[in-house]
């Protein structure tokens, strides 16, 4: 197994855990709002928690709904409420799969410049033939992980 592949695999391990996350949407007023009147916490006591204003605390929580927040803040804000921000990537499908599309796009576009090709001299694939060359490139861009994988057609 190549080194890509292997470290590909570890972190997919470790994101498998998070993958009940995709479906938690942020609450409507932002996350800090939200835990800090769960709390029963006004704006003003975060406020004397984190040692600054209280108009500071509101444009953190316009900031956050903007996503213009910074992490280093949102990490002092959960701990002023006693959370543990938590900030990562949550794949939407594995990252395998992930690769093998971009392989697929990136093989299909270079089979169709050869096939075109191949036609004009007479030398066509036939659609079986086509599938088969098809899977092997793609298997081939996934094994290798080509520098120009990711890069525009």
């Amino acid at each position: 197994m190549n080194k890509n592949k292997l470290i590909r695999e570890q972190l997919e391990a470790s994101l498998q855990r998070l993958a009940p996350l995709r479906g938690v949407n942020p609450p409507p007023k932002g996350w800090v709002r939200a835990i800090r009147d769960a709390l029963g916490m006004t704006a003003r006591q975060l406020a004397g928690r984190l040692g600054i204003s209280q108009q500071s605390v509101a444009r953190i929580e316009k900031d956050e709904l903007s996503g213009s927040v910074t992490i280093k803040t949102m990490r002092r804000v959960a701990d002023s409420l006693d959370c543990v921000f938590v900030c990562g990537f949550v794949p939407r499908s594995s990252l395998e799969a992930t690769v093998r599309r971009q392989a697929e796009q990136l093989a299909s576009r270079r089979l169709a410049q050869a096939s075109q090709t191949m036609a004009l001299e007479d030398q066509g694939l036939k659609a079986e033939e086509n599938k088969k060359v098809l899977s092997g490139m793609v298997d081939e861009l996934v094994d290798e992980l080509p520098s120009n994988l990711w890069s525009e057609p």
